[in-house]
């Protein structure tokens, strides 16, 4: 009969406890401003405010992957969490953890705050391909590119290219115009490797970029740097007309100038010659 109000006592003692931990343990701030940056798979998740007196702890929630802890006890802002990301059509989200450390060691649950969703297939941004070499050659413009490698390798240790992880998902657009004009065109390729007909006249300038064909958004990546020909390139491809009639202009203004002084000194030849002739007065 008295093993029932002790219990209760217990229970009630338990729970007053409870009240005083928790009254002696406010509530620390949770991370805000969460954001995903990943280029070719590399992915940083940064958020704020920088912590004082507590840390943080980066947990990665997948759909059907297990929890994985990283940045533990960090007191910085930002996590690279490319390493479990490796199932790259997985979804994930991030959950941050606002610790002590000596909170570590409570069952409690710790605050926390949750990223918006991120798989890094279909989000991750295509960073710039690398021209490796170009030649403009009659009327047939060369283009040979490299893909972007990502961080993660295959079993032998090299790395695997973006290429390998979206296979035929993945094309390549070229935009070029001629050198000194604005109108664009553009060719597309699942290689690495562009060749079009241009005017063998005229030098070309162009850049790559890659782009999913499954996404709706983040299609295009990064362009590439611009690079222009230079086969059969002359002084007004080069400089441009603005130039020469700048040239043009000079050289009539010198053409005049020594006009007017081939008048000038002539008119005074021809008075110091009439001069030398007249007869000297009271002579």
């Amino acid at each position: 009969m008295l093993c029932a109000p002790a219990a209760g006592r217990a229970l009630l003692l338990c729970a007053l406890l409870g009240r005083l931990a928790a009254a002696g343990s406010p509530e620390l701030p949770t991370a805000v401003n969460i954001t995903w940056s990943s280029i070719n798979f590399k992915t940083i998740l940064r958020w704020q405010p920088k912590p004082s007196d507590y840390f943080y702890t980066v947990e990665i929630h997948g759909q059907t992957s297990d929890t994985q802890k990283k940045c533990i006890l960090t007191a910085e802002t930002e996590c690279d969490v490319t390493d479990v990301l490796r199932n790259v059509k997985e979804t994930y989200t991030a959950h941050i953890l606002s610790v002590t450390s000596s909170r570590m060691d409570n069952f409690e649950e710790p605050p926390f705050a949750v990223s918006e969703k991120f798989t890094p297939y279909n989000q991750t941004i295509l960073g710039k391909p690398e021209i490796q070499n170009y030649t403009q050659k009659d009327s047939k413009l060369s283009i040979v590119f490299k893909d972007p490698l990502t961080p993660y390798t295959f079993p032998n240790g090299s790395f695997q290219s973006i290429r390998d992880i979206f296979k035929h998902d993945l094309d390549y657009k070229l935009y070029y115009w001629k050198d000194q004009s604005s109108g664009k065109k553009d060719a597309t390729t699942k290689s690495n490797k562009f060749e079009i007909n241009v005017d063998s006249t005229k030098n070309y300038c162009f850049y790559i970029q890659g782009i999913i064909l499954s996404r709706r958004e983040n299609r295009d990546g990064q362009e590439s740097v611009v690079l222009c020909t230079s086969v059969g390139r002359n002084i007004l491809d080069e400089y441009g007309a603005e130039v020469f009639i700048i040239i043009a202009v000079i050289a009539i203004a010198v053409i005049t100038l020594a006009i007017v002084l081939s008048v000038i000194l002539c008119k005074r030849k021809k008075a110091k010659s009439a001069r030398e002739k007249e007869p000297l007065n009271g002579v």
